[in-house]
């Protein structure tokens, strides 16, 4: 849910402003509705806007009930200055929204402000139209969730547990970057904590935690070395650690290094990042947190922006492998998939039911479970945070997962790393483009189409729009 604030702005002089005062309110009323049908809660101001120490009045009462997304409404003719005035006290994404009739004016008291806002720099979006119209209110509510995304972001403090991992430049980001762009602060948490604090977790909750993944999960693949009971309890006391440090901290999102001191000498963190990032644990259904394997702070980023637009659990793969005679993508990475993944069910039972707990391979002598198993079919949307020359860039581009049968999808997988989770992915770009332009080796995606919603969390945030294949010059079909 979002909140909006709503302004309505009216004609200067006060014979007009009264005659059209009735039909400026009924449309602003619609839009009002409309959003809160959706879910939304919407901030008005007290009436519409027609002089300007209204402008400025409202627009800062509105704005203490700090909004993600203020509209200003054009219902009719308004006078541009009470839109500056207005955006002057408005710290937050704006959208500028028209009726289109052609007894009031409304689009061009749109444009004339707009045009006052572009020769100002203040971003902000357009939509025109009758809310009434499905494609026009779709318009409004991609931007507020866009906005909701972006504000969510704003105030959040990201844990970063470990330093920079194996040589990983794309895995770290400049600290005073992230709260000048996202308002986003970093606290470094050192990875003994999670050794620490695991040993003092209650036996009581390990257990059943062992016990509810044994008795709901496709299998658990003890071998008697990388993988035994007491191994796995290793790596659910390190989730319970770890939540016992989000709540401690405050941790709106994090990432954890791993590798190679946990990987090596503890366990690793497959079951805690995968958990982490599902709607539920053994205890219950939760909140998702979203958590990045090898501290991947760009990475977390662009998974929470993912979070913020859908609520979902958000992949987390390599760009492991490409399939050029099926033109499809392995993403795949150590474990780290939410086994939400598996079935997209609210029912953790449904999704465990297909995930397999393998021993670890050599990479990791420590051993412990690798989270296995292969997504399920259908379409998602693709994004990843990057930077080039220092300055932020979101490439996205639309695919779908695909699933086989039984024997394609084992040997698709036994072409890379088995014991591994799989998203057999068919992106809608060319692997010569995609290959050649992007700028990481994690790549992140949510179930459905949020295109357009990511576009207008780039124009916010003003970052560089990276679009690959279809998407590349602006985000509609």
């Amino acid at each position: 849910m979002a909140r909006v604030g709503l302004l309505t702005f009216s004609d200067g002089r006060d014979f007009v402003h009264t005659d059209i005062k009735t039909f400026s309110l009924d449309v602003e009323g619609r839009i009002a509705q409309a959003l809160e049908q959706a879910g939304h809660e919407v901030i008005r101001a007290a009436e519409p806007i027609w002089t300007n120490t209204m402008a400025t009045t409202e627009a800062r009462r509105v704005a203490d009930a700090r909004p993600d997304l203020t509209i200003f409404n054009y219902a009719v003719w308004a006078f541009p200055h009470f839109s500056m005035l207005a955006a002057a006290a408005t710290p937050g994404p704006l959208l500028l929204f028209s009726n289109i009739d052609p007894q009031f004016p409304g689009m061009v008291g749109m444009l004339a402000a707009g045009g006052g806002l572009d020769q100002i720099g203040r971003t902000h979006t357009r939509v025109w139209g009758d809310v009434a119209d499905e494609a026009v209110l779709d318009r409004v509510l991609e931007t507020t969730r866009a906005a909701a995304a972006v504000s969510m972001l704003s105030g959040s403090t990201f844990g970063r547990f470990g330093g920079r991992p194996m040589g990983m430049y794309t895995a770290v980001a400049d600290t005073d970057q992230w709260m000048s762009t996202f308002g986003v602060d970093v606290e470094e948490i050192d990875q003994w904590e999670i050794v620490r604090r695991s040993a003092n977790v209650e036996q009581s909750r390990v257990t059943a935690g062992r016990e509810w993944l044994e008795r709901h999960a496709a299998e658990v693949h003890y071998d008697g070395k990388q993988l035994t009971p007491e191994l796995l309890e290793r790596q659910i006391r390190s989730y319970h650690a770890v939540r016992e440090l989000i709540d401690e901290w405050n941790l709106d999102f994090s990432g954890i290094k791993g590798q190679p001191e946990l990987t090596t000498h503890f366990t690793t963190m497959d079951v805690t990042e995968a958990f982490l990032n599902d709607p539920y644990d053994w205890e219950g259904p939760k909140p998702t947190h979203v958590c990045a394997t090898e501290s991947d702070m760009d990475g977390a980023l662009t998974m929470q922006l993912l979070k913020g637009l859908t609520g979902t659990p958000v992949l987390f793969a390599d760009v492991r492998h490409y399939h050029a005679d099926r033109d499809i993508w392995d993403l795949c990475n150590s474990g780290q998939h939410a086994t939400w993944f598996a079935a997209r069910s609210d029912d953790p039972a449904e999704n465990l039911r297909s995930v397999h707990f393998y021993p670890e391979i050599f990479y990791f002598p420590a051993g412990g479970a690798s989270v296995s198993f292969f997504a399920a079919p259908g379409a998602a949307t693709f994004a990843r945070l990057t930077r080039i020359g220092g300055r932020y860039r979101m490439h996205v581009a639309r695919g779908a997962f695909e699933s086989y049968d039984d024997a394609t999808n084992v040997a698709l997988a036994r072409q890379s790393t088995f014991e591994w989770p799989h998203a057999f992915t068919r992106l809608e770009v060319e692997a010569e483009e995609f290959l050649s332009s992007f700028g990481a080796n994690h790549i992140h995606a949510v179930p459905g189409e949020h295109v357009a919603e990511l576009r207008a969390v780039c124009r916010m945030l003003d970052i560089e729009w990276a679009g690959m294949g279809a998407v590349r010059m602006g985000g509609a079909r």
